[in-house]
């Protein structure tokens, strides 16, 4: 095993959320996240844009409509969750919080633009489970 795999691997330990962004159109987790080499564990803030990601995943991948109010909070508590996940697992790959500190993984836009197809091929990876896993939640 090599140092750089090592300097990769990650425990996350705590997850909080989603909170509603008051000021974007966005939810966040919060991550409490610990790396092996480290003494304590780090906060790692991913932020899901409601339109840009999950609405977009929901629509384009997962074809996910109707339900009661109820069972759409859920969906979408699922949803967010999942594409967190895998925002901070892009994030990881790419570096962003491989320094001790508490660092925060926004929309992948401008200077993280180069991580949207690895969140996109995802979402088309990962349709089929995460509809089965709605569908026995939630019933649709």
């Amino acid at each position: 095993m090599s140092d750089e795999h090592i300097s990769d691997e990650y425990t996350v330990l705590n997850v909080m959320g989603p909170y509603r962004e008051p000021r974007e159109p966005a939810f966040s987790f919060d991550y409490s996240v610990l790396r092996p080499h480290w003494g304590t564990p780090q906060g790692v803030r991913v932020k899901v844009l409601i339109k840009q990601e999950l609405e977009y995943y929901k629509e384009k991948f997962l074809e996910v409509t109707g339900g009661t109010s109820g069972q759409q909070l859920r969906i979408n508590q699922i949803v967010c969750r999942y594409i967190a996940d895998q925002k901070l697992e892009l994030g990881n790959q790419d570096g962003l919080f491989s320094d001790r500190r508490d660092v925060m993984i926004g929309p992948f836009g401008d200077e993280l633009q180069h991580l949207a197809p690895l969140l996109e091929r995802w979402m088309q990876e990962q349709k089929d489970r995460i509809r089965k896993e709605i569908q026995e939640n939630v019933g649709i």
